[in-house]
């Protein structure tokens, strides 16, 4: 099995994982309750996506 010959540098290693960074999550504002929600997903707040009542949602 092959192995590396030379030490890996942390600014080769920098470099090679620029793009592995977590992003934060697309945060748009529910038309219905104007709380923060998901984009494309159903508010959990109030339920409603795209207009209509998508999840059923208990209150207490």
């Amino acid at each position: 099995m092959a192995l590396p010959k030379h030490r890996i540098g942390k600014t080769r290693k920098a470099k090679r994982r620029t793009h592995q960074k977590a992003t934060m999550p697309n945060v748009v504002e529910c038309p219905q309750c104007k709380g923060p929600m998901l984009s494309h997903q159903a508010c959990k707040g109030c339920g409603y996506y795209s207009g209509r009542t998508a999840i059923a949602i208990k209150t207490a």
